[in-house]
């Protein structure tokens, strides 16, 4: 259960431009919730317990198989075949498929990089792209005065984005932005020499400490960063 601020009954402005669409449109996909105590619910946000094992277990199957096994056939087919096994739960629960199908097309496209190659370190190349993607998008989002974590952070607040007539709110807003942006790069800065090395073991061992866990604390600090005065003195009341 999400906590309504004091803004919950001040009717949201609507912004114009394709920007404020864009914006409302991610708002409406919104993961992200307050829970009742104010702070932002860190397991909604990653997807829920089977969102996380969505993302961790297919990398997880890949990194033990092939560590005992040194056969990189084996390794693929395990962790491919992780995936499909959340792709058909979610098909016989009848659930969204969003997370596992995007989840399946990853490692499937992770795993022929890798058969194609030959090579194990291979299977993590997806990620560097996708981290790259995601620093680029929120660099731009700030360059932009749309933060992401504005547009994220402002629709759980019940601020809408209203923030970004304040010029302190949407100075918050960038720098928990930047934060993120921090995550992903510190990502590539520890796993791409492991990569060139070819360090297979480390890497994937690293790919799954600054997965979830880094990513989790990431938003967190960011939260905290961005909270509002109000907020912050309710806290210390």
């Amino acid at each position: 259960m999400s906590q309504q601020g004091p803004e919950e009954n001040i009717p949201a402005e609507k912004p114009a431009g394709s920007l404020a669409e864009i914006a409302q449109e991610m708002a409406a996909r919104n993961p992200l919730v307050r829970k009742e105590n104010g702070h932002i619910d860190l397991l909604a946000a990653a997807g829920g317990v089977r969102g996380i094992a969505e993302s961790v277990l297919p990398g997880l199957v890949f990194l033990v198989a092939f560590t005992i096994t040194r056969d990189l056939t084996t390794a693929l087919v395990g962790s491919v075949a992780m995936a499909a096994v959340f792709l058909v739960a979610r098909l016989v629960q009848r659930t969204p498929l969003t997370q596992a199908l995007a989840g399946i097309a990853g490692v499937a496209l992770s795993a022929f990089l890798a058969m194609k190659t030959g090579r194990a370190e291979d299977y993590y190349t997806v990620g560097f792209y996708t981290n790259a993607a995601y620093i680029v998008a929120m660099v731009v989002s700030i360059a932009v005065r749309w933060p992401i974590l504005g547009l994220l952070f402002g629709y759980a607040r019940n601020e809408g984005v209203r923030w970004r007539g304040q010029p302190e709110r949407l100075r918050a807003y960038r720098v928990a932005t930047w934060i993120l942006v921090g995550v992903m790069a510190a990502r590539l800065a520890v796993q791409l020499p492991l990569y060139f090395a070819g360090q297979v073991d480390a890497l994937g061992a690293m790919r799954l400490i600054m997965g979830v866990p880094l990513y989790a604390c990431g938003l967190w600090i960011a939260w905290l960063v961005s909270r509002p005065v109000k907020d912050v003195a309710a806290d210390e009341g």
